[in-house]
């Protein structure tokens, strides 16, 4: 027999035994958890329940079956979802609620209840906090790149007003589609124009800080986790996405740099990058910290989340003369084992420290580069060879995270 559910019916007509198990994978694809680690921590729930199934977690939607008597009746949930966003305080709380039920600390409607109650708990950082991120994660990628004051102090600023238009993009369906190409023609447009009182701007870097939370890294580093791992239809259509949105944000930059000559001219000067290099080390603290009200990271997590994500550029900085491919290695494989050393601290899911770590090593903002050097035949900074070092940083994540376990290890 089979049963199939209407997706106009109420949630009565899903079994009460499976409901759990259906809400818990929703909320870890919601919180934006990898595919294969959903349909391995669901079957690990599922099982501790005696309860057999099958599962299948795709970028907009979610397939479940359920089998009973030996296979000769099944229960079958199917839903279209919206691509899962990190809110990585919401995930560690759910987490928590599924691992308190495995340890019959609560029944299933307790675990039920606060599931719902975490789904509709708002935000624990004022929208204010997360606007300003966006201004102090420019400029910290400022210092990173070492230009100089001038551009430092621009970035933050047109990095607090693309945190405005992000904030208010919410409440449009059609900002929110073309969000990625108006935050970074916005942001073109005002570095532009700000040239020209202030032509020491360094106008390529300062456009790529301001819209550096926008750059895709993280992304394009999950989808190829989820490819190395055979959940190969997820995994392409989130790379998919990734490189989309992508070349959404280049097309606002272009468009940005094609009207810029029609408004003023734009000046051509030698650039001095004046930054003493000690203080770009004070960025990724700086960094990481914005990061923290960007992805809902629970105050509790605050600490120890900063650590790794610091430890992780201090060790790719220090193995930098290994090269920047053994470097990334064994940098990544250093960030999994201090978040496999903090989970067991602070029993909070690896994924939520780890995810931080690995945004210190992603080459989103390479990428972006080596596209500005390709179709603008010039390059945006002194880096060479930027597609080999792409390529040789992914390779380098991937192998850390395959030779660390971390695919393997899906109860964090």
């Amino acid at each position: 027999m089979y049963f199939c559910r209407n997706l106009n019916q109420k949630e009565l007509s899903t079994p009460k035994k499976y409901q759990f198990i259906i809400q818990l994978g929703k909320a870890l694809h919601r919180y934006g958890v990898p595919s294969y680690k959903i349909e391995s921590f669901l079957k690990k729930v599922s099982e501790r329940q005696e309860i057999t199934g099958t599962f299948m977690d795709l970028p907009t939607s979610i397939n479940y079956i359920f089998y009973e008597n030996h296979d000769q009746n099944t229960y079958s949930y199917v839903e279209r979802v919206a691509p899962g966003v990190f809110n990585l305080g919401a995930l560690a709380n759910s987490v928590e609620v599924a691992r308190n039920l495995l340890d019959n600390k609560i029944t299933i409607d307790d675990a039920k209840s606060q599931l719902l109650a975490i789904k509709k708990r708002p935000n624990d950082y004022h929208p204010t906090f997360q606007i300003f991120s966006f201004g102090i994660a420019a400029s910290a990628f400022n210092l990173l790149m070492g230009t100089n004051w001038i551009s430092f102090i621009v970035s933050f600023f047109v990095g607090i007003i693309i945190g405005f238009i992000t904030h208010f993009a919410r409440r449009s369906n059609y900002i929110t589609s073309t969000l990625e190409s108006l935050a970074s023609f916005t942001a073109t447009i005002i570095i532009g124009l700000l040239s020209v009182p202030f032509p020491e701007i360094n106008i390529s870097l300062t456009i790529l800080a301001s819209i550096i939370i926008f750059i895709p890294g993280l992304s394009i580093t999950t989808a190829l986790e989820e490819i190395t791992s055979k959940s190969l239809v997820s995994g392409t259509a989130k790379l998919a996405d990734a490189i989309i949105s992508l070349f959404k944000q280049f097309f606002g930059v272009i468009l940005g740099l094609q009207l810029l000559p029609l408004i003023i001219e734009v000046p051509h000067h030698d650039i001095i990058n004046n930054i003493p290099k000690w203080i770009s080390y004070c960025a990724i603290p700086l960094f990481s910290l914005t990061l923290i009200p960007l992805f809902n990271v629970r105050k509790k997590d605050i600490v120890f989340s900063i650590l790794v994500s610091s430890l992780s550029f201090a060790t790719i900085y220090l193995l930098a003369p290994l090269g920047i491919l053994l470097s990334t290695f064994l940098g990544t494989i250093t960030t999994v084992m201090l978040s496999t050393i903090v989970k067991n601290i602070t029993h909070t899911p690896r994924i939520v420290f780890l995810t931080q770590g690995i945004i210190t090593l992603v080459p989103g903002s390479k990428t972006f580069i080596g596209l500005s050097s390709v179709f603008l035949h010039e390059s945006t900074s002194n880096n060479v060879n930027m597609v080999e070092q792409v390529t040789f940083i992914l390779m380098g994540i991937i192998g850390g995270l395959i030779f660390s376990g971390a695919f393997k290890d899906t109860k964090s």
